[in-house]
């Protein structure tokens, strides 16, 4: 009976601790939000357009353009994020080009997502049926507007939800642009943790910030999704 009272008390310590936590030093926390946000949001609308240009090539007939893009996706899919960090911000220094700790962390989080955002435009490309294609073109559509009008339309709306997944997982690991400085959320809990001596409490006020940003995101596509499915049935 004293057992369990004791581990009632040390739980309601502990989350006392982490509300105390957060409360004192929100100010961190916020700024390694918006930090965190803001190389997210830029690192999927880049990773987007990169994915898109990457996707074109994929499909392209010019045959050397199908290799870059084949080889440019399975490089960064099959490497770590934090090699690619680290080659963007030490390695390319070696030779000249520096760039900003949010540069490198811009640079790397883009061009990685680019190659998954890349292969999930090509499995929505594929999921459209051709036939709309081939019925476009009969009409005087040229390949160009189809794909941009008819096909690309209905492929991003299939795709959505994996788009979203993306940008979640996006937001968590840019988490590893810490390890260069950057402030970002997780580079804002450390200096908590050196502030307080404490671990579990900073690390638990951060993994709530990085449950609410998700959470957000996750529940802002699905209103984005049954928005969209709304107004094709409309």
């Amino acid at each position: 009976m004293f057992t369990t009272i004791r581990q009632e008390m040390e739980r309601e310590l502990i989350f006392v601790n982490v509300f105390e936590t957060i409360i004192e030093y929100k100010s961190g926390y916020l700024s390694g939000v918006g930090t965190t946000v803001s190389l997210s949001l830029l690192g999927v609308l880049v990773g987007v357009i990169l994915g898109i240009v990457l996707v074109l090539m994929r499909i392209s007939s010019i045959k050397p353009l199908r290799w870059i893009s084949v080889t440019y996706i399975e490089v960064f899919r099959g490497t770590p994020l934090l090699v690619q960090l680290f080659i963007v911000y030490f390695g390319l220094s070696e030779y000249g080009i520096s760039t900003s700790m949010f540069g490198a962390g811009l640079i790397a989080v883009s061009m990685n997502s680019a190659a998954y955002l890349a292969e999930i435009f090509r499995a929505g490309i594929q999921g459209v049926d051709r036939g709309q294609a081939e019925a476009a073109r009969s009409l005087g559509m040229g390949r160009a507007m189809t794909f941009r009008h008819i096909v690309m339309p209905q492929a991003f709306r299939s795709v959505l939800p994996a788009i979203g997944n993306e940008f979640v997982t996006i937001i968590k690991e840019t988490s590893i642009v810490s390890v260069i400085g950057l402030a970002d959320l997780m580079f804002e809990t450390n200096i908590i943790r050196s502030k307080t001596y404490t671990a579990l409490a900073p690390l638990l006020g951060a993994a709530f910030f990085y449950f609410i940003m998700t959470f957000t995101l996750s529940k802002g596509i699905v209103a984005l999704e049954r928005k969209l499915n709304k107004d094709d049935r409309n």
